[in-house]
């Protein structure tokens, strides 16, 4: 009510967002405590003769499974875990195979951000010079998903019989996925103008007449940190240099992250090698599992998987890390 409030827009912006925060605790708690004393109303009934045991059964299951849910979500407690984010996913060695294998999880993840209510953009790319892509940049824009997705960085390996062989051969390809929080006017990052090196190239991959014809996109590098953004997300090279710089800060931001938790011996090794032995999942097709090797969930059903379905995975490592 304040008539000056939105007098300093960032301030007003980012007292809305504390509320915003504060309404979603309080909704969750609300929803358990209400179907909590809804449990102990159809037991009373049920004791006197008014309700089924089953009816009571179906209630509790409810409550359990509310409960279930705003536990898993109070893992979310960082600061940064309400952002948005970007994922990187990069291609390992073995050509062909790797790159089918990056564009898998690329539609995987674009999969699981559409089912999950999340907007989904392709803000860099690399295709594969025969099949799928080198690498991707994807912004996953919402609330609360860096926080349900940074435990995907790692290496994902692929077990499977290839498609690309001719023998049919059972082949073992990697990639690497890689999350950072995409930083908001609530966090502020100081980057020098002058620390700054800028290049600007035409556009690749899809895009119709508009690749190729102008130099839209943008490479910027940090000097002190070493740090290189590309965007071709944007028409306008404007726009572009713009939401690099937002990439360039949020990376910045993820490095001093790192930083912090090196010291407090919580890192697990955030940017691994592309190769056997540090892999955080493994897909194995004609076993029809697939595993996470932290937490030990797995599941059979690997086309869901392939299909956006990773609650599971990413609620059994937030657990895990609660738990730690």
């Amino acid at each position: 009510m304040d008539p000056e409030f939105w007098d300093d827009k960032q301030r007003a912006e980012t007292i809305l967002k504390n509320i915003k925060r504060h309404k979603h605790w309080l909704k969750g708690y609300q929803s358990v405590k209400s179907k909590v004393e809804d449990l102990q109303v159809l037991y009373e009934f049920q004791q006197e003769g008014e309700a089924t045991e089953e009816e009571v059964n179906e209630q509790y299951n409810a409550a359990l499974q509310a409960l279930d849910d705003l536990e898993f979500h109070s893992t979310l407690d960082r600061p940064e875990d309400e952002l948005d984010c970007i994922l990187e996913i990069n291609a390992g060695a073995g050509g062909t195979e790797s790159c089918d294998w990056a564009d898998m999880l690329y539609r995987m993840y674009q999969m699981w951000g559409e089912k999950s209510g999340f907007k989904v953009s392709v803000i860099n790319g690399v295709p594969g010079d025969i099949a799928g892509i080198k690498s991707v940049e994807l912004e996953i824009k919402g609330d609360y998903a860096y926080g349900l997705l940074k435990g995907e960085t790692g290496v994902h390996r692929l077990v499977r019989i290839s498609p690309y062989n001719a023998q049919g051969k059972r082949m073992t390809s990697f990639a690497s996925v890689f999350v950072h929080p995409m930083i908001d006017d609530t966090i502020q990052i100081d980057v020098n103008p002058a620390d700054l090196e800028w290049d600007t190239f035409r556009a690749s991959g899809a895009g119709g007449q508009h690749v190729n014809k102008t130099e839209s996109a943008v490479r910027v590098r940090h000097l002190p940190s070493g740090v290189v953004v590309e965007c071709q997300k944007e028409r306008s090279q404007h726009m572009n240099r713009e939401h690099a710089l937002k990439m360039l800060k949020s990376r910045l931001y993820e490095l001093e992250l790192e930083k912090q938790r090196a010291e407090k011996d919580m890192v697990e090794s955030q940017k691994q090698k592309n190769e056997w032995g540090s892999q955080i999942r493994s897909y194995v097709l004609d076993d029809r599992r697939v595993k996470d090797h932290r937490t030990g969930h797995q599941t059979g059903n690997t086309d869901a998987v392939l299909n956006g379905d990773l609650d599971g995975f990413i609620k059994a490592w937030l657990m895990h890390q609660g738990r730690n």
